[in-house]
C-alpha cells in the first residue's frame, strides 16, 4: 500500500462554537481545541498542507454572520497558522460543496484528507460523505472534533452520545477514525490509519448486541 498524501482540513473552528447556541458539548471544547492546535503544529512540522475552512452566513444570521466576532477563527488556531495556509469559505455543510477545495487538493496531489474541527454532526459528517464521491480517503480526529446536544420532534440525544455514535458510523464506512496522537504517529511513519468496513462493523455489532442481551 502506498503512503497516504495527506492534507489537514480544519473545519470551522470559529468562535460561535465556543459561545452561543452552537456551543460544542462533547468532547469538552478546551480539549478538542487544544488537539486541533496540536494537529496543525504536527502537520506544519511534517509538511502536511493545512486548510482552514470558515462557514459564512449573511450579516443578519444568528451564527457565523459575515464580519461578526463569532465568524472569526479561534485565536488559538490563528496563532499557529502559517501565512501560506489555504483558506476556504463555505456556505453548505460539506467543505467541498461550491468551493475550490477539491480542485486545490488535486493540484497538490492529495489523496487523503484529515478532518478536524466542528461539528461532528454536521460539517464533518457531510464532508466525509461527500469525499467518497470525490475518490478521497478520509480520516477524522475523534478528539479534535465535537458535537452539540440535540432535541427536536424526533427525540433527544446528548452531545456525547451523538459524537460517539457518529465516530462509530464514520469508522464503519466513510473514514478512518483516530485520536490526534494516533494520527500524528501515522503522519510521522507515513502510514495509513486502520479503517473498518460496513460488513465487518455490522457483524461485530451483532455479536456485541448478542452478548448484552
Amino acid at each position: 500500500m502506498s503512503s497516504p498524501n495527506r492534507a489537514l482540513v480544519v473545519v470551522a473552528v470559529q468562535k460561535d462554537y465556543f459561545d452561543g447556541p452552537l456551543e460544542i458539548q462533547y468532547p469538552p471544547r478546551a480539549e478538542s481545541l487544544a488537539n486541533v492546535v496540536q494537529a496543525i503544529e504536527h502537520a506544519t512540522a511534517g509538511d502536511v498542507p493545512v486548510v482552514v475552512v470558515q462557514h459564512e452566513y449573511p450579516q443578519d444570521a444568528p451564527v457565523f454572520a459575515a464580519g461578526s466576532a463569532g465568524y472569526a477563527v479561534h485565536e488559538d488556531v490563528e496563532a499557529v497558522l502559517k501565512p501560506d495556509v489555504k483558506r476556504v469559505r463555505k456556505h453548505y455543510a460539506s467543505v467541498f460543496a461550491d468551493t475550490d477545495l477539491a480542485d486545490w487538493l488535486t493540484s497538490k496531489g492529495v489523496d487523503t484528507v484529515t478532518l478536524a474541527g466542528y461539528m461532528t454532526n454536521n460539517c464533518d459528517l457531510a464532508s466525509a460523505a461527500h469525499a467518497e464521491a470525490l475518490g478521497l480517503t478520509v480520516e477524522v480526529l475523534s478528539d479534535a472534533t465535537g458535537a452539540v446536544s440535540l432535541a427536536n420532534e424526533a427525540g433527544h440525544v446528548s452531545g456525547e452520545e451523538l459524537h460517539t455514535t457518529l465516530m462509530v458510523l464514520l469508522q464503519s464506512n466513510f473514514a478512518a477514525v483516530a485520536t490526534t496522537a494516533e494520527w500524528t504517529a501515522a503522519v510521522a511513519s507515513r502510514k495509513a490509519l486502520p479503517k473498518s468496513n460496513l460488513v465487518a462493523s455490522a457483524l461485530a455489532g451483532r455479536s456485541a448486541s448478542a452478548t448484552t442481551v
